[in-house]
């Protein structure tokens, strides 16, 4: 290709061509403990002595760290002895597995389960459909029974979900005053970090955390201390068993893994459990009204393309939902961060 043809090539085009190798180089350094390591030995480190202490080759550990530098995830100090590596503030925040705002759970969770199911999106395209027997050989008309094929990918979702909600939880349930529900029930609550933002925030309130059993066992064992009394538990299906009394029903990323005829029906039987008076939250990542954007709302639309049976939304359409189930007052909060609120009246 000559300089004039590579001048006419849109920057923007290799920028999205890169894109895959940008996420790929910063979901490595986590799963390697890149993050991890200069958190814990307190200074600067030389490639040579990270490569030794993650036993990785040094040549390709040295060019991991430098992708890392260019994308301002590390930072390099030139010395007589070599080239020095260090963390930057962002990375000891959110890719040190040991800090509150970690987000290393849900990278792996995209590295090593959604990107298998990417791999099959022109498939997702043509067929309409999840791609979880491709990816990975199960069925794929029970999208929860193949996202919890075994306790292990379970936990990895589990996990990676509470460390988003350690980041979004409190902007979203901050965006409406929700201090007069005292009774509160979190539909498909999985881990609890949620629930755990949402008692912090509103003191003088109880969560039910309702999810499946198994669920319910592993948050449970692994994610809600037991001295925490003010979160409970329920168990079961929110589509097939009853849905306990509540004065505020918190509904976080589960419409968008749904067709609408399922909303509508799961929407029915929160309003009918619902107390008079009472409320339901959405959680979600909305859409424009005219679909044009957020990018990262768009890719989340085509991430639940190839992983469940739903899609995002804009705000009026989940309005027509909630009020197709006899929810009214219906407000809309948007939080200028990755998550919005949308609140219905009973």
């Amino acid at each position: 290709m000559s300089s004039t043809e590579d001048l006419d090539y849109p920057q923007t085009i290799l920028e999205y061509n890169s894109g895959f190798l940008v996420s790929k180089v910063m979901f490595t350094a986590c799963e390697l403990g890149v993050f991890d390591l200069l958190l814990e030995s307190g200074g600067p480190l030389s490639s040579d002595a990270i490569a030794a202490h993650l036993g990785t080759s040094t040549t390709g550990m040295e060019r991991l760290l430098d992708a890392c530098v260019g994308l301002k995830l590390l930072a390099v100090e030139l010395t007589q002895e070599g080239a020095l590596y260090r963390n930057t503030e962002i990375s000891n925040i959110y890719l040190t597995k040991s800090s509150p705002k970690s987000q290393y759970h849900i990278m792996m969770y995209y590295s090593n389960t959604v990107y298998l199911c990417w791999h099959y999106l022109a498939d997702a395209v043509r067929e309409g459909r999840n791609q979880y027997e491709r990816a990975f050989g199960v069925s794929s008309k029970d999208p929860f029974g193949a996202m919890y094929r075994s306790e292990e990918e379970m936990l990895k979702f589990m996990a990676g979900q509470n460390s988003v909600w350690s980041i979004c939880g409190r902007d979203v349930l901050a965006a409406f005053d929700l201090s007069p529900f005292r009774q509160i029930c979190d539909l498909g609550g999985g881990g609890g970090a949620l629930a755990r933002e949402c008692v912090s925030l509103y003191p003088n309130s109880t969560v039910t955390i309702y999810d499946l059993p198994k669920v319910m066992q592993v948050a449970k064992e692994q994610f809600i201390p037991p001295e925490e009394h003010r979160i409970t538990f329920h168990e079961g299906d929110f589509f097939k068993d009853s849905i306990p009394e509540a004065e505020l029903y918190i509904l976080s990323k589960i419409l968008h893994d749904w067709e609408d005829d399922k909303c509508r029906q799961l929407l029915a039987k929160v309003h009918k459990a619902c107390k008079p008076g009472g409320g339901v939250l959405l959680v979600e990542s909305l859409l424009n009204e005219d679909k044009s954007g957020p990018l990262e709302t768009q890719l989340y639309s085509m991430n639940m393309l190839v992983q469940t049976e739903g899609k995002e939304r804009t705000a009026a359409e989940y309005s027509k939902l909630l009020e197709a189930a006899g929810f009214g007052e219906v407000q809309v909060k948007r939080t200028g961060k990755l998550y919005d609120a949308v609140l219905g009246r009973k």
